[in-house]
């Protein structure tokens, strides 16, 4: 998707090139150059902070023990500053399931230092190393590199050893800071056939292959061949994060390897990457997935009948079966496709994850009489699925697809806040996978319904005392709503929330407020206050200022890169206009009359427009945003950057009155 991943290699016989040796690999421990200690900048990044001189990972499957799969990781890195010393805080991920867990061991960790000209090595304690439990599935280590000063080199090498063989480690090029040279080689056996993708915008500098004869002895006098893959890259710039990006991992420069094939000794084979009709089968004969399904329509026959019983519109009677499953459950913030406590435990406890909840809205639908599948996506932040073939881990959460009308709607019961056939941006991730009662699979495109849409109104006059009076009315719809009604039900009621705006918008005096269509969702959120402006410049009471932008305001650009490798998505269009009318009395006058914006975005992509009027005795103030796509290509950031640019500068306007002499 975007264009950002392309398939590197297929089956693990297909090889690049063939030798019968392969070279010793990684380098010495300790082996550091006067001139890395002596080194004040990066040439190709003078900003940065601290640059990767070198990184080496190889990947094998142990000979001996339990034929574990193990990782040799070594990197050497330039601390440039002390905005870097973070650097030294190592972390080591560990994952566990089911009884089994990997292990880190021979960790090696220095800090080198240029003292008096020479180079002084600081080893780690490792009895400073500590293990935290931060989940069922996953364990952290952690130590930190000890005497880090500016200038210094620090040096980490370990050995991860993990039971999890059929998950190949992937490899990252790409991280937060430069690296001058990144390397990764993966010794894989003949019998285990992977398929290997390279995902980021940065093509490898080296891609090699060798076959090693005779390197798999599991025992029992079987013997396989290796394909043994060298990948590296050079001068890799770091990857910078900045606003509107979904997951790090869609983008970043790394290989990837997903089990294809077991080929056993005896000649049986185990296809592990599996067609969709296979996921379909297995999947609609999972006890945690459609065996919900079928089980769950007696859970909520009792309850659902009665209540849509009287209803003739079929539209009105989903809505009120949505209505009901979203407000008898509570979402234990837990993401998953599968339902973790099963549905009939779950409508007990009124609480689950995110498969309780919605499996049991899908079963609740078909009670009702309406066509309606599990859609399996993957979330913004947990990256974007494999299209090319099914890698059921990559999809974290399910929502319903219910068609009604000759129309489809896509619905999510986790979210109170959430509309009828609106989703929660979280789940804006390009498309996902539906599973008909009957028949295929297939892909399904993940739009929003709703834009991130606000209007903002503002009648106000200028008293002679010097302040501003009158109305504001604003008005929040689609995903601007949602995100403005949690908030205010996040106060305990509404005058903390009011309390709140008092001390946010300083100079400005709430008098009075009215608040509607706060539970109704299908409607326009609408907040009407009553506002006393203070408008005198503390040095000069002859001149007063007002900045018309105080409720929406865009203090800086969220685009700052020169250039941007990945796409900018906001999830959902943005629309947002406001409309001041402004009078002012015969003793005051408008200082200076602000220059007015229309900039446009190529190819129908959005604009902004921003104008002040004044005539008579009347200000008229207009601006509005639209940005028409939810997602822009990195070609197009460039001229959202000069877009935002002049928004950024047109907020800092203040309208500006002088009394007259």
């Amino acid at each position: 998707m975007f264009g950002m991943a392309k398939l590197l290699l297929t089956p693990l016989l297909l090889l690049l090139f063939l030798t019968a040796q392969a070279q010793e690999s990684g380098y010495q421990f300790g082996q550091i150059a006067l001139f890395q200690l002596q080194m004040k900048e990066y040439d190709k990044d003078t900003t940065s902070n601290a640059v990767v001189l070198q990184e080496f990972g190889e990947s094998y499957i142990d000979n001996s023990n339990d034929h574990n799969l193990l990782h040799n990781y070594h990197v050497k890195i330039k601390i440039l500053n002390s905005k870097a010393f973070d650097q030294a805080n190592i972390t080591i991920p560990l994952f566990k399931q089911n009884g089994k867990s990997e292990k880190v061991n021979k960790i090696q960790a220095s800090t080198y230092n240029l003292v008096n000209g020479k180079v002084e090595e600081t080893k780690l304690d490792s009895r400073k190393t500590f293990t935290e439990n931060k989940s069922k599935y996953l364990d952290l280590v952690k130590f930190t590199l000890p005497n880090i000063q500016e200038g210094c080199v620090i040096e980490v090498k370990y050995t991860l050893e993990s039971p999890f063989v059929f998950n190949f480690r992937s490899w990252e090029f790409q991280s937060d800071i430069p690296k001058m040279h990144s390397e990764y080689w993966a010794k894989i056996p003949g019998n285990y056939l992977y398929n290997i993708t390279l995902r980021g915008a940065r093509k490898l500098d080296k891609q090699d292959s060798e076959l090693l004869k005779d390197c798999f002895t599991p025992g029992g006098g079987h013997k396989a061949d290796c394909a043994l893959y060298k990948f590296a890259m050079a001068n890799i710039p770091a990857f910078v994060e900045e606003e509107y990006m979904t997951a790090k991992s869609n983008f970043l420069s790394a290989v990837y390897f997903e089990l294809k094939e077991l080929q056993y000794f005896d000649g049986r084979k185990e296809k592990i990457t599996k067609e969709w009709k296979d996921v379909d089968l297995e999947l609609r004969n999972d006890a945690k997935f459609g065996g919900q399904l079928r089980k769950g329509k007696d859970v909520f026959r009792e309850n659902l009948t009665a209540l849509i019983a009287a209803e003739t519109d079929s539209l009105k009677k989903a809505q009120k079966i949505f209505d009901f499953i979203k407000g008898w459950y509570r979402w234990n913030d837990t993401y998953g496709k599968y339902s973790e406590f099963g549905i009939k435990k779950a409508y007990e406890s009124k609480t689950g994850n995110v498969g309780d909840i919605n499996l049991s809205l899908i079963a609740a639908l078909n009670m009702g009489g309406f066509k309606t599948e599990p859609v399996i996506l993957s979330t913004r932040e947990n990256g974007l699925p494999i299209d090319i073939h099914p890698v059921i881990s990559d999809f974290n959460y399910v929502v319903a697809r219910v068609a009604i009308g000759g129309k489809s709607y896509l619905l999510d019961a986790t979210d109170p806040f959430v509309s009828f056939g609106m989703l929660p941006i979280r789940c804006l991730n390009g498309k996902g996978r539906a599973f008909p009662e009957k028949g295929a699979s297939y892909w399904l495109d993940i739009l929003p319904t709703e834009k991130q849409k606000q209007t903002i109104y503002m009648d106000l006059s200028l008293q002679t005392d010097g302040s501003f009076k009158g109305k504001v009315v604003n008005s929040s719809a689609g995903y601007d709503a949602l995100q403005d009604r949690k908030h205010i039900n996040s106060f305990n009621n509404h005058d903390e929330y009011i309390e709140s705006l008092d001390e946010k918008w300083s100079k400005i005096k709430i008098v009075k407020y009215d608040i509607n269509n706060l539970e109704t969702l299908d409607k326009a959120l609408s907040q009407t206050f009553e506002v006393s402006i203070e408008g005198f410049d503390n040095l000069n009471k002859n001149k007063l200022f007002l900045n018309p932008f105080f409720m929406e305001s865009w203090e800086k650009n969220p685009f700052t890169a020169k250039e941007r490798t990945y796409p900018v998505d906001l999830g959902a269009p943005i629309e947002t206009t406001l409309t001041i009318n402004l009078q002012y009395p015969n003793e005051f006058e408008l200082a200076i009359l602000p220059t007015p914006v229309t900039l446009a975005l190529p190819n129908g992509g959005g604009r902004f427009i921003f104008s002040v009027q004044n005539i008579g005795n009347k200000v008229v103030v207009t601006s509005m945003i639209s940005l028409s796509k939810p997602v822009y290509s990195s070609e197009e950031y460039i001229y959202l950057k000069e877009l935002f640019n002049k928004i950024v500068q047109s907020y800092k306007t203040n309208l500006v009155f002088n009394k007259k002499a």
